[in-house]
Formats: C-alpha cells, structure tokens, sequence
C-alpha cells in the first residue's frame, strides 16, 4: 500500500470579499505543480461563500463537478434549461460534457454557505450535459459509509461519468473503520471533514487527507469523533 499525505495547511487559501475557500490542489490563482490532482480527480475546493453572492455563468467542458453542500443552500442555474437550490444534505451533480455555462450562488441572503467542490475527469468526453441532485439521509452514514456519488448510479447514488465512488461516513472517538475499495485498479483520497483519525500511522486532523494506492483496502482508527469523505478514482 502506497500513500501520500495532503495536510490541510499546505493546501492554497485564497480569499475575497465574498468567498474563502482552501484548493487541495492547483486550481485558479492557486498553482503548486506538485498538487496537480490524484489520478482521476482534478479538484477539491473547499469554499465558504457570503449571503447572496456567489460564481456569476461561467463555461465547463468534460469535467464531472460534484457539489456537496456542508451548511446553507447552492442555488444552480445553466444554459441548458437546468435550475436547483441544493440544502446541506443533499448533492448535486453536473456533467459539464461538452459544454455547458451555469452559475452557482448562496440562495440565502442572511446565511453563509459552506460546501466542497469536487472535479473528475470523465471517462468520455463530448457527451450530452446533464444535472443532477438528491438528498440523502445523515443517519444513513452512521458508523457505515454512505454512497453519494457513483459510475452507475448503484445503491441510490447520484451517477457520473466515470468509475468513481465518493461515500461519507461518521464514526464516533475510538471507533475502528474499515473501506475496501470498489473497483480494482482504483486509489482513494481520503479527507477528515471533521474530527481526527489515524491511517495506516499516519495522524490526520480536520481537513487532513491521504492518497491511498496500491491496495483492495484500509484501516482506520477515529480518534476524535467526526466525518470523513472518501474520493475513490481509477489511478
């Protein structure tokens, strides 16, 4: 098993009136050619947005972008016809194909919104746009992982374009955890959302991640109750 240590404090942080976010890797005004992504997954940005202000319609093409809001509500619009407020505890998809412009704002006007941002490669390119968004239930991700995001839409996930996998789970203080990868072939980037836990010795805080390659699976410990998401990508 190979793995690589993203720690929270080297990931880029750019702010402005109206957002902060945190880029794992190169992304904007954020370039360090050694965070160019993992295998297939390009981006994680972390971002708070202020009360009614957000991304005005900007251009995509071949890129599948996963929004998962943390609090408060995105409100999604693009040029094809596609529209949605998506709350905290829902997910939204959008497979940019080969081209599509759409805006993404805080819907609130007194809250801010907090979320993460996930880009993927997609297993093919030129296809047809198309958005999506579904709630899922937190309980669901109590001690087990909970399946958001998938290649096929398995078990009430949300489907994309690749041979991906992105769960939640949360575990309470000293609680064991066990992933065994779903597809052969596949790395994960694992993140600790909230909490802290040890990975194969290595100590990761909130925000932390590792890459994790070369194995059908991993443990863990969480040493600090709280979340973490796993980014599963062929690699």
């Amino acid at each position: 098993m190979d793995t690589r240590l993203f720690p929270a404090t080297e990931r880029g942080h750019i702010t402005w009136d109206w957002l902060d976010t945190y880029h794992s890797f190169s992304f904007g005004h954020f370039y360090n050619p050694d965070l160019m992504g993992f295998g297939a997954l390009r981006v994680v940005n972390d971002d708070t947005i202020a009360p009614g202000q957000g991304f005005g319609q900007h251009p995509h093409s071949d890129m599948e972008i996963i929004t998962i809001p943390l609090s408060g509500a995105v409100e999604h619009e693009d040029n094809t016809g596609a529209h949605g407020i998506t709350p905290a505890g829902s997910v939204q998809v959008m497979s940019a194909g080969r081209h599509v412009a759409h805006s993404e704002k805080n819907a609130s006007a007194t809250e801010p919104l907090s979320l993460f941002q996930i880009w993927i490669e997609p297993k093919n390119y030129g296809i047809e746009p198309r958005y999506e968004e579904k709630t899922f239930d937190p309980k669901d991700r109590e001690s087990v992982w909970q399946l958001l995001v998938s290649g096929d839409g398995r078990s009430g996930s949300l489907p994309i374009h690749q041979d991906a996998f992105i769960s939640l789970g949360r575990f309470g203080s000293d609680a064991p955890f066990n992933y065994t990868l779903r597809q052969s072939g596949n790395a994960v980037f694992v993140m600790i959302v909230e909490g802290q836990a040890t990975i194969s010795e290595h100590a990761l805080g909130r925000r932390d991640a590792l890459g994790i390659s070369d194995t059908i699976s991993f443990d863990g410990v969480m040493q600090r109750d709280g979340e973490i998401m796993i980014i599963e990508i062929p690699y």
